[in-house]
């Protein structure tokens, strides 16, 4: 793989992580020192929406103008609306902050159909492992700084700082475009505005959706996702009620887990590379099920630093668990309509993980912790052995031919 693809690809993932972190693991703590219960936070889940609905407009970013343009579109947006937000007072109320979270959702669930469009149709069967490695790592950084990181610059200068810190950083990001990124059509296809118009939004996505095996993988995927999701919703709040200051939540969520996401991406795209997708599936979904399992015995004050350990553990096997299902939903999409056949995938496991936290904020609330964080390894556990067994049975698109044990061959 050329260098110049890594470094673009790297850019624009982790640009996707900043305010998806953010706004998904430092905004709940907040909420939560404020005193919102978990339910009431679980519901600021709907404002992710974008992400689990961009399938509707992803044959449009495949089919009109170019991805680069995408590109410095959406990343250009996005950090206009995290400086217009630094000029607002937050102190009276946070309607701004959740208008602004659901603007940058929108902005950043197209700039997700642009770059998985662009990262299939650049990587090559064999690549795809390793790519998706470094895709994943880049991710999930982007999440950790965002949210640890951009938690701990709250801590130290408040609002205003942290916003233009975030906007900042969305801006370097969008380097990598402008230098790197070629403006060629967003499929390399001669039918771009006429297939759209002809067909509809609507009519295109339900041709994606209805081809043989597409609903039959969607449900495996979200089986897979669907417990570890659970769990991990309340793990922020979980931590600010087990006793950790804000900083100390800042360095266990950005530096420890930063290290544990990164060789986490990269032992799963090592698997999906050298031992392919079945083991790299298996193991990741038994792993991040047993990573659960240490949030269990935290949450019924078994070890002084379990807490620590577990949320260490659940970034490191949570991101080689991603690495492995991303690989698996970049080989089930056709080439030509690569942007709209990922984002049909990656929208119904957002989809399933909204659902999950919606359930672990109100299974936390009614129950408890320890029954949350039991519930999501037992789920997480039942998911992985789902998905394996449904593939090793042919489920899913016919595109899917790495299913194997063993390296990916050389196409």
């Amino acid at each position: 793989m050329r260098l110049r693809v890594l470094l673009l690809l790297t850019g624009l993932y982790f640009a996707q992580g900043l305010p998806f972190g953010f706004f998904t693991q430092a905004i709940p703590v907040l909420l939560r020192e404020a005193g919102l219960s978990l339910t009431a936070i679980s519901l600021t889940s709907f404002l992710y929406l974008p992400w689990g609905l961009k399938f509707l407009w992803a044959p449009a970013v495949d089919r009109i103008g170019t991805r680069r343009r995408w590109l410095l579109a959406t990343q250009l947006g996005s950090a206009g609306v995290a400086f217009a937000l630094a000029a607002t007072d937050l102190t009276g109320s946070l309607r701004w902050l959740f208008v602004a979270i659901a603007a940058i959702n929108l902005l950043s669930a197209t700039q997700d159909v642009a770059t998985d469009g662009l990262a299939v149709r650049l990587l090559g069967p064999r690549d795809r492992g390793l790519g998706n490695g470094i895709q994943t790592g880049a991710y999930r950084l982007g999440m950790i700084a965002g949210g640890g990181g951009l938690l701990w610059i709250y801590a130290e200068s408040g609002w205003r700082v942290l916003l233009l810190t975030l906007g900042g950083l969305i801006l370097l990001c969008t380097v990598p475009v402008v230098l790197l990124a070629r403006d060629e059509p967003a499929d390399g296809a001669p039918r771009p505005v006429e297939h759209v118009r002809r067909d509809g939004l609507g009519t295109a996505w339900w041709h994606r959706l209805r081809r043989p095996g597409v609903i039959p993988l969607i449900g495996l995927l979200a089986s897979y996702k669907f417990g570890n999701a659970m769990a991990s919703s309340v793990s922020g709040p979980f931590l600010h009620d087990a006793g950790l200051g804000l900083r100390e939540i800042a360095l266990v969520s950005g530096a420890l887990s930063s290290a544990g996401a990164l060789a986490g991406s990269a032992v799963g795209g090592w698997l999906a590379f050298r031992h392919g997708r079945r083991t790299a599936l298996l193991f990741g979904g038994v792993s991040q099920s047993l990573a659960v399992g240490l949030y269990v015995i935290a949450a019924l004050g078994i070890g002084g630093g379990m807490v620590i350990a577990a949320t260490l553990l659940e970034h490191v096997f949570g991101g080689a668990a991603l690495v492995a299902l991303f690989t698996l939903m970049m080989d089930a999409c056709e080439r030509d309509d690569a942007g709209a056949d990922y984002t049909l995938l990656a929208s119904a496991v957002v989809a399933a993980q909204g659902i999950a936290g919606f359930a672990g904020g109100a299974v936390g609330d009614a129950l408890g912790y320890p029954a949350v964080f039991t519930i999501g390894m037992v789920l997480s556990g039942i998911g992985c052995a789902v998905l394996v067994r449904g593939l090793d049975r042919g489920v899913g698109p016919a595109t899917i031919t790495t299913w194997r044990r063993g390296p990916v061959p050389t196409p």
